[in-house]
């Protein structure tokens, strides 16, 4: 996604890093370099806007959810693997790796 116009910071890479920003796991220096692009591109803007939504309904629908301790090692090993381009992303790959942490899959 690109607006066509060139930036500072690329297209790509605000949408590459989109929820490290999202859930402040970012520098001030870059928070502040992806609020400028925001600022002069709508299409990633909007893209930002989606997935804010997105991640406020999730928490509000399942925040109270009781998540298996190991889970989030095991999803942020898979993220690392899909990464590094040892393995391939594959969406119904998603209920397997759940039910291997111990949380029950639902399709």
């Amino acid at each position: 996604m690109s607006c066509g116009n060139a930036h500072e910071t690329d297209c790509s890479e605000v949408l590459d890093h989109l929820y490290e920003y999202l859930d402040e796991e970012m520098s001030d220096d870059a928070c502040a370099k992806f609020r400028e692009h925001f600022d002069e591109c709508h299409p990633c803007l909007e893209k930002y806007g989606l997935e804010q939504a997105v991640k406020k309904l999730v928490k509000r629908c399942c925040g109270s959810d009781d998540v298996p301790t190991d889970l989030r090692s095991k999803v942020m090993m898979r993220i690392e693997l899909i990464r590094s381009g040892e393995i391939a992303p594959v969406p119904e790959q998603a209920p397997e790796i759940i039910a291997g942490s111990g949380a029950e899959a639902h399709p």
